[in-house]
């Protein structure tokens, strides 16, 4: 994948796969520093039920990166809360996280969002707080009986006035 900008757009129903192998791919591949093999696993287990994993995307709004025609990346925004943000790792640090997050920030502020929450990763901890999000509380989560760390971290929202 190359260093251009990724183009965004909504998902689609023919996506589904894709963001599966995004989401699969980006926790077995990008959080190895922070995660074990059998926390990983308990993680991207709630993505073996293609069906299920494709209406919680429903839930939300969810909108997905391509660079070069290919997914790269997907968010889902629920409120003023980042559900998710998958980045396949062969698009890491390409600014593919950065244009989702972007995007996710602009569409909660239109709709009069006034703080974004995120449950961070330890993973993906850095990347929120360069971003401006600061650290609430540390949490564990319950994925098929096994036991993830992650940070609640929340951000204000400027919201733009046009004149």
């Amino acid at each position: 994948m190359t260093a251009q900008a990724p183009t965004l757009r909504p998902i689609l129903p023919t996506d589904l796969p894709a963001l599966v192998d995004v989401y699969v791919d980006s926790i077995e591949e990008l959080t190895q520093d922070d995660y074990d093999e059998e926390q990983r696993t308990a993680w991207i287990a709630s993505a073996e039920d293609e069906q299920k994993f494709g209406a919680k995307l429903a839930r939300g709004l969810t909108i997905l990166a391509e660079l070069d025609g290919e997914v790269a990346g997907f968010a889902m925004l629920e409120k003023g809360t980042i559900e998710m943000l998958y980045v396949h790792s062969a698009a890491a640090r390409s600014g593919v996280a950065s244009a989702l997050c972007d995007a996710l920030e602009r569409l909660a502020a239109a709709r009069g969002v006034k703080e974004m929450t995120v449950e961070a990763s330890d993973t993906a901890f850095e990347f929120f707080r360069k971003r401006g999000y600061e650290a609430n509380q540390r949490n564990s989560i319950e994925r098929v009986g096994v036991w993830l760390a992650n940070t609640t971290m929340k951000k204000p929202l400027v919201l733009e006035t046009t004149q």
